[in-house]
């Protein structure tokens, strides 16, 4: 079955972009057989500007969501074709890139967004370990989200805003924990937490 089959139409599924020399997580969302997503700045943003050929992949580990979203180190090999590079072993689809450039202004402060969409020209072979997801790898997840928009807050200087962010990683974390979460990646973001905040 394809890829793009497997996603619903509608919603956000948080899957791997994989750009010239760059790998980051992004929510995807898909609408016909196009795959539309965001980027908030960042080096995957101005590849794509110069560059606009990506591979969107599918993965079940979080963990490993969470050390590109944080730029931890990550051992990942690479292959592709026709310009087009993808994580081995991984399933999705490659493509090419139509963006646009908005300036979206929220609780976080004005930004520049590049708003995108592809649309897959070929489908990459992968297969992913029968893992289910865990309560607490929701939590990591959504842990690894809040911390880099506390980032974002701490450099806007918007303080109400990072203070709700903290609480957030705090109780993200506290969650995990009671879920059976025991992953070194959730104490290395609760100390980033303190420090970027404190």
């Amino acid at each position: 079955m394809e890829v793009l089959e497997l996603l619903n139409e509608g919603q956000v599924y948080e899957v791997l972009l994989v750009t010239r020399s760059n790998v980051t997580p992004v929510g995807v969302v898909r609408k016909g057989n196009r795959l539309f997503f965001k980027l908030f700045g960042g080096r995957s943003a101005e590849e794509i500007r110069g560059y606009p050929r990506a591979s969107v992949q599918v993965t079940n580990d979080v963990e490993l969501l969470v050390k590109l979203a944080l730029n931890f180190e990550a051992e990942l090999e690479f292959e592709g074709e026709g310009g087009h590079r993808w994580i081995r072993g991984l399933p999705g689809v490659y493509g090419m890139v139509e963006f646009r450039e908005e300036l979206l202004e929220d609780e976080l402060g004005p930004a520049k967004v590049l708003k995108c969409s592809l649309t897959p020209e070929g489908e990459i072979e992968g297969k992913l370990p029968p893992k289910p997801i865990s309560r607490a790898d929701n939590y990591l997840l959504e842990m690894a989200v809040n911390l880099t928009r506390l980032l974002v807050a701490v450099r806007n200087g918007r303080r109400a805003e990072a203070e709700r962010l903290h609480r957030e990683v705090l109780s993200n974390h506290g969650m995990y924990k009671k879920f059976g979460g025991s992953s070194e990646l959730a104490g290395r973001m609760l100390k980033m937490a303190g420090d970027i905040f404190g």
